[in-house]
């Protein structure tokens, strides 16, 4: 019996769908790429943004099956990079603390820093939450 990841949220998915002319529910759900191209075409042009009402339930069993399910929350992190990120509480809760401060101190490494999290939170998380909370000795995991 395999156990179920549930590592991001269909209804954060579809508040973020909301903004998605931006790209802001596919940077959630780890497409980066189409994250960027929906940000520079204003979601092609709305009809890629409309078509994604139908594709957030399989973009999200996609993440749940990618990323590792841990203490370090998705949508909580989600959520702080998103409102707070240029003050970097995003990364004082994953124990980057280093760079938390030089995110606070410069506003988010003057935005910079703040993009480079959308492109690469999820990594971030999945990381943290294989190395620091998966058993390294059970047969199941490499």
């Amino acid at each position: 019996m395999r156990v179920q990841n549930n590592t991001h949220s269909i209804l954060f998915g579809y508040l973020l769908w909301i903004f998605g002319f931006t790209g802001a529910h596919r940077f959630y759900y780890g497409k980066q790429i189409t994250g960027t191209i929906w940000f520079f075409t204003l979601g092609l042009l709305g009809v890629g943004w409309l078509i994604d009402v139908f594709l957030i339930p399989s973009m999200d069993r996609q993440a749940d099956r990618k990323y590792q399910e841990g203490p370090l929350d998705y949508n909580i992190m989600w959520l702080l990079l998103t409102f707070l990120g240029v003050f970097g509480v995003h990364r004082f809760v994953m124990g980057k603390w280093i760079s938390g401060f030089l995110y606070l101190i410069s506003g988010g490494l003057f935005l910079v820093g703040v993009l480079y999290d959308f492109f690469t939170l999820n990594g971030q998380i999945d990381e943290i939450n294989r190395q620091r909370y998966l058993p390294t000795r059970h047969p199941q995991y490499p």
